[in-house]
């Protein structure tokens, strides 16, 4: 009998924006950019969820994110800070699985599939893991539990942050059917609109994706 898989995706909420926050308590509540200048130079390498409240994005001009919002706090980059936290992260994804796939420094899949026989004890253990990385790290996160990497990621992008959302094989075609096929792993803009016209039912989401692949 073939095994179920589970897996959880775990993507930590803002995360480079959350760690000046959290390292420093005056930054807490504020529209908080993390790179480029106050003048306008460089861009925003991550902003606070405060800051995204004005249209604030990852990429955007910092002399655009001023002008949108001329309050924001600008900090710059520390990268072995981030690096430093998101080891403690992996560490405690270590706990739970042996198969951990960083995706990025805030980021990861864990396949529980070989400790868990049902959802409700994957939602715990992912429900567990958030919790730790709240009290013991400082920051939130969100979660996405699914049978395979893709429904685990895709939900825990739209439920930020501090979410958590899970997809079982019931609930994936009617997920699916609602999902824009511009979500779907590789697909760009020009690639999405070949696909619109598949992508109309859950019959044609699956025949994009097999294109695609």
């Amino acid at each position: 009998m073939k095994q179920n898989r589970y897996i959880l995706h775990i993507d930590m909420d803002a995360f480079f924006a959350s760690v000046e926050q959290m390292d420093n308590p005056k930054l807490a509540g504020q529209p908080l950019i993390v790179g480029g200048t106050p003048d306008g130079r460089g861009v925003v390498a991550a902003c606070s969820y405060e800051a995204r409240k004005f249209g604030i994005r990852s990429a955007l001009p910092a002399a655009r994110a001023i002008r949108l919002c001329p309050h924001a706090v600008f900090v710059r980059p520390r990268k072995e800070r981030y690096k430093e936290i998101s080891m403690q992260i992996m560490e405690i994804f270590k706990e739970y699985s042996e198969q951990v796939e960083p995706l990025s420094l805030d980021e990861a899949f864990l396949d529980i599939s070989n400790s868990h026989t049902d959802f409700p004890s994957c939602i715990a253990t992912a429900e567990t893991i958030r919790t730790r990385i709240f009290h013991e790290v400082g920051i939130t996160c969100s979660a996405g539990v699914s049978f395979n990497k893709f429904l685990a990621k895709v939900p825990s992008d739209m439920d930020k942050p501090d979410g958590l959302t899970v997809i079982t094989k019931e609930d994936a075609p009617q997920f699916l059917a609602s999902l824009g096929i511009g979500r779907f792993y590789g697909v760009g803009k020009v690639t999405e609109k070949k696909c619109i016209p598949l992508a109309s039912t859950v019959e044609g989401i699956y025949s994009a994706l097999k294109r695609l692949n």
